[in-house]
């Protein structure tokens, strides 16, 4: 007899360490599951935040020249977006603001804003050429 108890197994020198895999993956898991809702909501933020500056350089410009910069901000904004204009005597500011839902559940929502200024330009319209 060899002494084995189970033929091709070595003796277990240091004790059972049966279900540590388990154990460490039940520990592990829900830390996994968080950082990868951050991952993702901090894309969704960035994205967010890209197309709030987008919608306000957009509507800046074309509010400068006199034309709808309400509407033209708020068709390139995301959804649920609040765009502000503030017209003053030389310039047009736009501002647009858009809630961002946080992944994973009923947590509050985060906020990007994103706002342009734009120069008005002179009317032409009766200008000679």
């Amino acid at each position: 007899m060899s002494g084995r108890r189970w033929p091709g197994r070595l003796p277990r020198v240091l004790g059972d360490d049966r279900g540590a895999f388990t154990a460490e993956l039940a520990a592990g898991l829900p830390a996994l599951m968080l950082l990868l809702l951050s991952g993702l909501t901090a894309v969704s933020a960035v994205t967010a935040q890209g197309r709030c500056v987008d919608a306000a350089r957009e509507g800046a410009l074309v509010a400068a020249r006199g034309g709808p910069g309400l509407e033209s901000a708020a068709g390139i904004a995301p959804v649920d977006a609040r765009v502000d204009l503030a017209a003053g005597e030389d310039t047009v500011t736009v501002t647009v603001r858009a809630p961002v839902r946080l992944l994973g559940g009923r947590l509050p929502a985060i906020s990007v804003r994103a706002q342009a200024v734009a120069a008005r330009e002179p009317d032409l319209t009766g200008a000679v050429p």
